[in-house]
């Protein structure tokens, strides 16, 4: 396996400009992937995404910066970097969402990149790699559903 990069397609049946808000805003991305998220989706600003209770000894932060905003066609952050330092390629991983409209809603591309130029030893790249491939599975599973919420309330 190279544990280059994950991607994943899934069809959501909204407008990319309902499916951008989605994958872009603090609140709509809480209700269906990080518990927290403080940023604001422009490119070069910075915030963060925090996975469990605040309380929680097992409370997990990672720094985001925001690289691309071009709504409703893609939005991108670089995250999984040390705190302080300034994220790029070869320090931190990089999620693109890519929103191609469809007949009967958006084709949403996901990808994750940067895991080989982390420069990672092999056990700690296969580890990382199969966490995030894991964990996108069960949380982009999650999206469709939640925007049918959304666009169905009155």
């Amino acid at each position: 396996m190279e544990y280059g990069s994950i991607e994943r397609e899934i069809h959501v049946e909204a407008s990319p400009e309902v499916v951008y808000e989605v994958v872009s805003t603090p609140e709509h991305l809480a209700a269906w992937w990080p518990d927290e998220v403080e940023m604001e989706p422009v490119p070069g600003a910075t915030g963060m995404l925090a996975f469990g209770d605040s309380a929680s000894p097992d409370r997990h932060v990672e720094p985001l910066t925001v690289v691309e905003a071009d709504p409703p066609r893609r939005f991108s952050f670089r995250w999984v970097y040390d705190e302080g330092v300034t994220a790029a390629p070869g320090n931190s991983l990089l999620i693109t969402f890519d929103l191609v409209p469809t007949d009967a809603g958006t084709l949403l591309r996901m990808t994750e990149s940067g895991f080989r130029e982390k420069g990672w030893e092999a056990a700690v790249l296969e580890a990382q790699y199969r966490d995030h491939a894991s964990a996108w599975d069960y949380y982009l599973a999650r999206l469709a559903p939640y925007v049918a919420k959304l666009v169905s309330a009155p």
